[in-house]
Order: C-alpha cells, then structure tokens, then sequence
C-alpha cells in the first residue's frame, strides 16, 4: 500500500487527463495520474495525431500523383511505401507521447502505471501490467477516462475484417474496397485517407446527409466535392449484417424497400464513440450515471459524490480534444476555488478531410431557431492566395445577428480551414461583430482576407466579389 496521500489523482492521461495533471502541479498539488504504459490517451496513440499523420501522408500521396503538373513540376513514377508510412506514423506518436511523458517528469506528477478503480470516494486502487495492487489515498479523484468505438451487435469487429477507427489506421495493405459505415468526421476522414491511397471506398449512412453536427450548406459542398475524389456516399441506408467468406467480408444492407448485399475487403464501423467507464467501481460508490453511461456533471464538473470529478469524453457533449484540455484545465482551478468557466459556444471543430471543414457557433438551422439572421459568403476562388497556391474549393461562411450585428457562427470550408478557424475562435468568444471582423487588418496576400471578406459580405460590403 501506498502511504503517499496526494492532492489530486486523475485515471485517465490523455488529453483531458494529462493537461488536468499539469494544471494541478503548477497550482501545487501533490499529483498523480492512472494510465497504461502509453501516455496521451486515444488522441496521442490511436486517434487525433494517428490519423492526421496518415491524412497528411496521403495528401502528399496524392498531390505527387496528380497535383503538380499545373505547377510545372514532374516527378516522373510515383509508388506508395505504405511499411515505411505507418512508420512514420507510429514515429510521430511516440514523439508525442515521449512529450507527455517529459512533463509529467518536469512537473512532478507521478505516472501510475495500470488501470484503476476508484475503490472509495478518497483512495484509487491501480492495477499494474504484472496483477499486482496498490491503493493510493487521495483528497480529489478527476476521472478522465474518455471514449472508445461503439460496437454493434450486428457488425462485431473481428479486428481483421470488420474493423474500428483503432485498426483502419495500421492495416498492412491497401484494401482493394473498403466500406465506411457512417459518415460522421472519423469515417469521413479515414475514408479519405484510404481512398487518396487507392482503395475504392463508400460510405453507408443512416441519416440524408454526412456530418451531422456541422452546418447543412457547408456539409454538402464538402461532400460533393469529396465525391469528385472518388468517394462514393449512399444515404438513408442501414448496415444489417456483415459475414465474412473467405477473404471478402459480405455486407447487407437495407435502404427503405431496397435490400443488398456489398462486398469488400474491409468494413470500418464508425458509428460514434462511448463513455468508458468499465472497471472504474462507479455503482459501487454511488457515483451517478446516466443511460446512456456517461457521468453528469455540474458546472465545476463535480459528479453527485463529493471530491470526485469527470471530464472530457465520459460526461458528454462534444467529443473532442480540446473540450478535454479546457475542462481539465477548468476543474482543477475549481477543485483549488478558483472561478471558472467553459464556453462551449466557442468551442471549435475541424474535419480535417481536403479541404478541411471547421467550424465554431452555431450552424445556420440553429442561428434562425434564434432570430432573424443575416449571412456573408465569400469563396476561397476569390482569395488572391488561394489561387496562387492553386487550391482554391470551398468557401467561408459567417452568421450574424441581423438586429445586433454580433456573429453567431463561422463556418470555413477550404486550405488551412483548421488554422484559420481559430481567429474566429477568437471573434466568438469575445462576442465579437462581423463588421469588428470586417474591419480588422488581414494580411495581404493570406488566406484570412477570406474570413474579413465574408464578414464584411453580412452587410454586402465584400470587396473582392
């Protein structure tokens, strides 16, 4: 047993987890944090960096087969390396987790390497790799635990035919065909990634449309023109059953009266994440949970049992790194009395297909629930810079208050969407107007003049258009 009391221990290190730790020791704790061997969580070992390694890869891939001839480059015969790929790959996650595991020792917050359980309201027990328990006494527990692909009945994943985000991101060959069920932002991105490097890929989805989440109009355009790159999309369409024979995994399908059966080499089932909260003791100490099993929370993320917390992925709402980071940040500044607040209305996402999707606020079928609304648009064919870097689809899209000016929501669909998101990150959470957007200096030529073209467009004062 452990005779160590510490101030704060947090199960779970990845994003949520290990920016929690790294708060709570520059605030003084005394901290600890709960995870296996590998540090940083899905988002560091098998989902956000992973799968943009790979996406950047296969852009790459695919600018050198048939991107550059307009540039005056040859480059004669192009051939795909995929060993040396994943390589680079796995490279880029160990250098990041290797980071994580340099704060945690520049912070002095203790890695305890295995699973835990929260034994009672005030100790973690942590089982080690080799079995063996120890129980760490503890004034505040943060669960961190995050989220993990939901599996349904009637498509096990088999890990070699019929598969998660988790396996599609290291599969020694290019699959000849690969079906994506669902099309939201993983199956999308993954689809992409897949597609761009040969495979023929098609998206079954449940609802009329894909990511839904984002904002209708912005949606659409990506995905016609990630139709144009070969990605075939069937809507209204239910995924039944899945066999595999021999090499080939046989799909049936059901769309309204229709029936089928799809065959491929592999079957990716995106079809959202659950709250992992197995193994963790919760009913045992009377920690609620809800339906659905993720854990409520109330605005200081304090569950229903004193010094107990939860963050991230597990209580809900957005799943996304950087929800994590922000309430980890936020909970730990609680736990010490500090005032804290999350403003989810600012809280930006990115599908980081090409071109990228990102967006912050409200889409448009939620700005007109609001109150009468107008909208600026300006296309990045018009961007001086797009045009010079020849990558010139999608458009920027700002909602406003129509009676106050004050924006509601940008929307960017095209180059660097996920950097450019993060100026009107900014403009959100400072309740900023389009025309304090509008008017601001943008560097020319850049990208950004975009962004200030579309909000001056809310007023129809767009220059360039």
């Amino acid at each position: 047993m452990s005779q160590s009391t510490y101030d704060l221990i947090i199960i779970g290190a990845g994003p949520g987890g290990y920016v929690a730790g790294i708060r709570a020791a520059q605030l003084g704790l005394k901290t600890a944090c709960v995870e296996r061997e590998f540090l940083g969580g899905t988002c560091l070992n098998i989902g956000c960096i992973p799968s943009k390694a790979l996406l950047d890869s296969s852009e790459r891939y695919q600018t050198l087969k048939h991107g550059l001839d307009r540039h005056g480059i040859s480059v004669g015969s192009v051939s795909l390396d995929l060993k040396k790929m994943l390589v680079r790959k796995n490279d880029v996650v160990k250098k990041n987790t290797d980071g994580v595991a340099y704060l945690f020792k520049k912070n002095k917050i203790d890695h305890l390497k295995g699973t835990g359980r929260i034994a009672a309201p005030g100790t973690v027990e942590v089982i080690a790799p080799d079995g063996s328990r120890g129980l760490h006494p503890t004034k505040n527990i943060v669960i961190a635990t995050g989220s993990a692909p939901i599996q349904i009945p009637s498509l096990p994943f088999d890990n070699k035919f019929i598969l998660s985000s988790t396996e599609a991101l290291s599969l020694s060959e290019v699959p000849k065909k690969m079906i994506v069920v669902g099309g939201g932002y993983i199956g999308v991105e993954l689809g992409s990634v897949w597609s761009r490097l040969g495979s023929q890929v098609i998206v079954l989805e449940f609802l009329d449309r894909i990511l839904p989440p984002s904002d209708g109009e912005m949606a659409l355009a990506l995905q016609k023109l990630l139709q144009k790159q070969g990605i075939e999309f069937r809507f209204n369409t239910v995924a039944e059953s899945a066999t595999v024979v021999g090499d080939k995994v046989q799909l049936k399908w059901k769309s309204g009266d229709q029936t089928g059966t799809e065959e491929a080499d592999k079957v990716l089932v995106c079809v959202g994440r659950r709250p992992v909260t197995d193994g963790l003791g919760l009913k045992e100490i009377n920690v609620t949970t809800d339906a659905k099993g993720f854990i409520p929370v109330n605005e200081r993320f304090q569950t229903n049992v004193p010094n107990i917390y939860a963050i991230g992925d597990v209580i809900g709402g957005a799943m996304l790194a950087h929800k994590a980071e922000e309430e980890g940040v936020a909970a730990v500044e609680g736990i010490q009395g500090h005032s804290i607040h999350v403003n989810y209305h600012a809280c930006p996402s990115v599908v980081y297909t090409q071109p990228q999707l990102a967006q912050v606020g409200l889409r448009e079928e939620d700005a007109k629930v609001k109150g009468p609304i107008k909208i600026g648009r300006f296309p990045f064919s018009a961007n001086g810079y797009a045009r010079a870097m020849d990558d010139t689809d999608g458009m920027v899209k700002v909602i406003a208050d129509a009676n106050t000016d004050r924006i509601l929501g940008i929307h960017i669909l095209g180059p660097h969407a996920a950097d450019l998101i993060a100026e009107a990150t900014l403009a959100v959470e400072f309740a900023a107007s389009a025309e304090d957007v509008g008017r601001s200096f943008h560097a020319h030529p850049t990208l950004s003049e975009a962004l200030k073209e579309a909000a001056l467009g809310v007023d129809k004062k767009s220059i360039h258009i």
